[in-house]
């Protein structure tokens, strides 16, 4: 079918857990295993009988997908959710080439430019030029379209200063930037983008979404892994939510979505919260949220507050590597999961300076002006810059209910607005 982008049949990938023998699914593996042979390094140590036990135990299988079929039109924006865990980057890894899958097909009609991970596609010795050009390349460019293309690229990623220094010396923010450029910017049909786009800051994250939205409306495809179900809604035609790797609701954002929070509704009820565990998360090793608190204006631990009231956060986080001047925020959303409020401790001034242990972070919210309602709730931690640390997506809740008091007559209305700030007024006539 000539209008159809791709088709998915039967798609399945296994891993095998515990295996002694490594597997190798990519070429990068493959060459890096490659050299790790060649210049000899450590051999391994004879194991002890418990772990010779271990290693003669019967492997145990994951499937990251079972039997995903799926197709998808010309023009269409497909946007993939589902907690981490889910299958979503094993996926768009597939569907870009860079692994096999264990069973079934896929088949892509059209150039595709895939944008997955900070580090995928670039090689680090070479300078932001000559990977533009080596990436064009690969897309099929001619040299002549990539220097039509160039000084767009260059300055939709703003690093002109930068663009002939090698690119491992660029830090996560530029290199994404960089790459979504060139993914967007070298005329794919197909544009696959995960959720690397939490990398950058949040003008250039509206740049991406405006960039992908005129990618759509131009007809070229594009698949969107994203945690923000705000993005999904207002750029997706089509959504599908996966479950242990299985597509389990495939259809339009809005009700995916709905679907999706509702998976959700085990968070914790607010209160004083264990997070170390929490799954749905976004995390690069460095720290990790294991706690999070909600109190009231008394300091009580709490899981509701009234509207107008004061509230208190507290965040606790392992840092595992040192990190300069780290950002602590909460992010509060809606029952849709649309993000409404962000607290962060750098707008008001908090600096830590170099850490590499505990922190306890701390909050508070004279008067939140929150309509009454139930919100959910998202910690997270920065390098106070722009990458993320760690982010427990979702993991508490928060009550807001109206009360007698200066603030429990006021007229709230949903179709005004989701919150109010106090302010002071005055007339004359």
């Amino acid at each position: 079918m000539s209008d159809v982008a791709l088709r998915v049949q039967n798609l399945s990938k296994v891993y095998t857990l515990g295996a002694t023998k490594p597997r190798h699914d990519t070429l990068r593996d493959q060459i890096a295993h490659g050299v790790k042979r060649l210049v000899g390094g450590k051999q391994p140590q004879q194991p002890t009988n418990a772990r010779r036990r271990a290693l003669h135990s019967t492997p145990e299988k994951f499937w990251a997908l079972k039997d995903v079929s799926l197709q998808v039109a010309q023009g269409e924006v497909l946007g993939i959710i589902g907690r981490n865990g889910a299958g979503k980057s094993t996926l768009l890894k597939i569907l870009s080439r860079i692994t096999e899958p264990t069973s079934g097909r896929a088949e892509l009609y059209g150039r595709v430019a895939s944008l997955l991970e900070v580090g995928t596609g670039f090689h680090p010795e070479l300078s932001g030029r000559e990977n533009v050009y080596l990436n064009g390349s690969i897309l099929g460019m001619t040299r002549k379209d990539l220097a039509r293309q160039f000084d767009q690229i260059v300055a939709f990623a703003e690093i002109e200063r930068f663009i002939d220094t090698a690119v491992k010396h660029y830090s996560s923010g530029m290199y994404v930037r960089l790459a979504f450029a060139v993914a967007a910017h070298l005329d794919p049909e197909i544009l696959i983008v995960d959720e690397v786009l939490a990398v950058g800051d949040a003008m250039f994250q509206e740049k991406c979404l405006a960039a992908m939205q005129n990618s759509a409306s131009s007809g070229k495809t594009v698949l969107f892994v994203s945690h923000s179900m705000a993005s999904i809604q207002h750029l997706c035609t089509r959504a599908i939510l996966l479950k242990d790797g299985r597509i389990v609701e495939d259809g339009p954002p809005r009700d995916v979505v709905k679907s999706y929070l509702s998976e959700l509704s085990h968070a914790h009820e607010g209160g004083s919260v264990s997070v170390r565990d929490w799954p749905d998360r976004m995390t690069n090793g460095q720290a990790r949220i294991v706690h999070f608190e909600i109190a009231d204006s008394s300091g009580e631990v709490c899981s509701s507050v009234p509207v107008g009231g004061t509230v208190h956060f507290k965040i606790v986080a392992e840092f595992n590597e040192p990190v300069t001047n780290p950002c602590f925020g909460v992010i509060v959303h809606d029952q849709e999961g649309e993000p409404i409020l962000d607290l962060r401790s750098v707008h008001d001034g908090l600096r830590l300076g170099r850490t590499d242990t505990v922190v306890t972070a701390c909050a508070s919210v004279a008067s939140l002006g929150l309509y009454p309602g139930t919100y959910l709730l998202s910690p997270w931690v920065t390098d106070g810059v722009e990458t993320c640390l760690d982010w427990a997506k979702l993991c508490s809740k928060l009550q807001v209910y109206a009360a007698p008091g200066p603030h429990g007559d006021l007229k709230l209305d949903p179709q005004y607005g989701k919150y109010w700030i106090p302010s002071t007024w005055s007339a004359r006539q």
